[in-house]
């Protein structure tokens, strides 16, 4: 399909309860825009989450 690309972004929910989007093959860690808590860490192209981060959903 033109025009298509593969880039996942995931909705992830904190310990504090903050939900956010990110992009899931991120290049440095991203971390909770309220409390600032690590989300992900980098893994050659994939991001994993840490254990304060939950996956709710997969957006394409």
């Amino acid at each position: 399909m033109k025009g298509r690309t593969k880039s996942k972004f995931w909705r992830v929910k904190c310990a504090c309860g903050n939900e956010q989007n990110i992009f899931a093959a991120a290049s440095t860690a991203v971390t909770c825009l309220v409390c600032n808590i690590p989300l992900t860490q980098s893994r050659g192209g994939v991001s994993q989450l840490t254990d304060k981060a939950t996956l709710v959903k997969t957006l394409e």
